[in-house]
């Protein structure tokens, strides 16, 4: 996201005297221009738009799905993974059978060791039948260690494919075009049928619900703002002028020159800071609009 300010500014009041709507004596303490947080929605993988379902001006909810990129290739890749992943599980089955029969026997012969080895202890088994017990005990210990080694590279495959799979899932998913915020869509960038490649611009949107007004204010003004504080912002009508309630949401650390465009050769090297002030949105505000702000705090 990035904040995108037409930066029009028609002037800040650092000097003179300036009309407001409730009397001619009373005089407007700042002015700019309203802005509002604008996001650009990219495409997020290369293919044909199959659909995209976008108008400009049209109301958009977070995570309505608007358009599909064409995932054809994707898909078969997919199948084509799956299947390899269906050989390589069937191996391991394979192998992982052989190592339950093994456990299985060595079972069997660690009870008989067991059974063997008491009876040595009474002197009802000889030496020999102690060593060969005890032999058939390590041989199936062997072979199982010998099996669960074969199986290892097999694992460590099926876990390649896992992750290519994982890969896919994502470009599929991605594939679907979502809305990312609920707002207005401001410009339409693409059309259906058209081939996008990663990155490229679809559409930018922007939540209009509530805009943010950016004045530039004097070093004298500071003391009569604070963050929280609220204001009473102007605009323009037919005959007078409408107020609007506003809220001081942000005032710059860092001094910065008065922008070029908006005052006299001599107050251009003024230093001055920024300000945003929050202001709820009736319809009637629109990206741009310039408006005048009062500082005088609403009881």
């Amino acid at each position: 996201m990035k904040k995108i300010g037409y930066q029009f500014l028609i002037g800040i009041a650092l000097a003179g005297t300036i009309s407001s709507c409730s009397s001619s004596d009373d005089r407007a303490d700042a002015y700019g221009n309203f802005e509002a947080t604008e996001v650009i929605v990219s495409a997020e993988t290369m293919g044909k738009v199959l659909s995209f379902n976008v108008e400009e001006g049209q109301q958009l909810a977070k995570g309505e799905v608007i358009g599909l990129i064409d995932t054809i290739d994707v898909s078969l890749n997919k199948k084509q993974l799956m299947a390899s992943k269906s050989g390589i599980t069937a191996k391991s089955a394979n192998v992982l059978s052989q190592i339950t029969v093994l456990r299985s026997q060595l079972k069997t012969a660690q009870s008989e060791q067991a059974r063997v080895s008491n009876m040595f202890k009474s002197d009802a088994s000889t030496q020999r039948q102690m060593d060969e017990v005890n032999g058939k005990v390590d041989v199936l210990k062997a072979q199982i260690q010998s099996v669960e080694t074969q199986n290892a590279p097999i694992i460590s495959e099926l876990a390649v494919v896992d992750a290519q799979l994982a890969r896919l899932e994502e470009q599929l998913s991605k594939s679907v075009i979502k809305n990312p915020i609920s707002g207005t869509v401001l410009v339409k960038y693409t059309e259906a049928q058209e081939v996008v490649s990663f990155g490229k611009p679809l559409y930018k949107i922007a939540n209009l619900d509530q805009l943010e007004l950016k004045v530039y204010i004097s070093e004298t003004q500071l003391q009569e703002v604070k963050i929280g504080q609220s204001l009473v912002v102007h605009i323009d009508a037919t005959e007078g002028m409408i107020a609007y309630d506003g809220t001081v949401s942000w005032i710059s650390a860092e001094a910065e020159f008065t922008p070029k465009i908006i005052q006299t050769k001599e107050e251009r090297v003024s230093l001055v800071y920024a300000m945003k002030i929050l202001v709820k949105n009736d319809g009637a505000l629109k990206i741009g609009m310039p408006a005048e702000v009062n500082f005088k705090t609403k009881n």
